[in-house]
């Protein structure tokens, strides 16, 4: 059984950085996707974020530039390397994993999903 567990979320100040991690359990981490999503209060859960299993990595409009996922095969976990944050970033913050080796930008494409982490971001 895969399992995912997120960390690193935290209240910041508009501008502002924050790193979330997310380690991987339960398979051969190398060999699949990961993908990063949010869910603001009231909205739906959106693509944030996803890494190739060869660490190509593929962006909302919304973030591209601002954010930066990432992976370290040895340590069996993907990152999320938020900078110049924005109030409009508040959001849970939630882990997934596809069974695929390539990015996938569909909530229904993924199988495995954390229990998220609190991103708060304040003006």
């Amino acid at each position: 059984q895969v399992q995912l567990v997120e960390s690193g979320g935290g209240s910041v100040q508009t501008g502002d950085s924050l790193r979330l991690s997310c380690a991987a359990s339960g398979r051969t981490f190398s060999n699949y996707a990961m993908g990063w999503f949010r869910q603001a209060p009231g909205k739906a859960r959106e693509f944030v974020a996803a890494i190739s299993w060869s660490g190509s990595p593929y962006y909302a409009d919304s973030v591209k530039g601002r954010f930066t996922i990432s992976r370290d095969n040895v340590k069996n976990t993907v990152y999320l390397q938020m900078s110049s944050l924005k109030p409009e970033d508040t959001a849970i913050y939630y882990c997934a994993a596809p069974d695929s080796r390539y990015s996938r930008i569909r909530e229904s494409e993924y199988n495995y999903w954390g229990q998220g982490t609190q991103v708060t971001v304040s003006s």
